[in-house]
């Protein structure tokens, strides 16, 4: 019961952004040392596969990068439930933080993809169903910082960019089961899937502490940005304050 009081308390803005305030070193420095573990073990400890050689290594990075691409747009989907049906204080605020760092890790698996897939399969690009289904995932995002920043009132924003991302969220599953569903040219899922994982323990080792790290590191960012955007929001909140105070009329004597 404690914990679920103390989680429960987050959902006030000020407690969260104390909370925020407090973690954000802690958890700095630990996505900065798992970062660089991960890329130690990715260069210098996992061997270079048989076939790709070392253009292997670009996969500590796209991997990674593809699966917080994909994570950012479900926190955002949930965030956009908390918008419309709860009304959560602090939902609009997740959504909005995830969106930038979503559209970042969603450009960085595209180009890393790219960097990966042309010593692979000869070209630079395909038009396959993973491969598309991301792209749109990327436009997605992009999309969406596009309508938050032409509506000038937060709570409209908020319910416009909620529907819309539960509508685009019907392209997550897409993207997981494409290679399933469709003969394509990128590689079926061979960490995440029925049975155990196909990669050998010398790179699937250092693939997973890369995807921890990255995703310690997303978390960090995240809070980050939503404490940004709490101080934003007091802010506007103080200055539409301040100059409503101004615009009044004076009390008759």
């Amino acid at each position: 019961m404690g914990l679920i009081s103390a989680v429960s308390s987050l959902a006030n803005p000020a407690r969260f952004s104390a909370f925020a305030t407090k973690v954000l070193p802690w958890l700095a420095g630990l996505s900065a040392a798992l970062v660089a573990l991960g890329f130690y073990l990715a260069l210098f400890v996992a061997p270079a596969d048989y076939q790709q050689g070392e253009t292997v290594r670009i996969m500590f990075l796209h991997v990674p990068s593809a699966w917080l691409g994909m994570m950012a747009y479900v926190i955002m989907a949930i965030g956009s439930v908390g918008v419309l049906v709860w009304r959560h204080p602090l939902a609009d605020v997740s959504a909005k933080a995830a969106a930038p760092l979503g559209a970042a890790f969603t450009f960085l698996a595209l180009a890393t993809g790219s960097l990966w897939g042309k010593p692979m399969w000869g070209t630079w690009w395909v038009w396959d169903a993973r491969l598309t289904s991301f792209l749109i995932l990327f436009l997605m995002y992009l999309g969406l910082m596009a309508l938050r920043s032409a509506m000038e009132e937060p709570s409209r924003a908020a319910k416009a960019c909620a529907i819309l991302t539960l509508v685009g969220s019907v392209n997550i599953p897409i993207i997981k089961f494409s290679v399933d569903w469709w003969n394509t040219l990128h590689q079926p899922a061979s960490v995440i899937r029925a049975g155990r994982p196909t990669m050998d323990p010398s790179i699937l080792t250092p693939l997973l502490v890369c995807a921890i790290a990255f995703t310690v590191l997303f978390v960090t960012l995240h809070l980050a940005g939503m404490r940004t955007e709490l101080v934003r929001r007091r802010l506007r909140t103080l200055r539409i304050a301040t100059a409503s105070a101004a615009l009044a009329p004076e009390p008759a004597e």
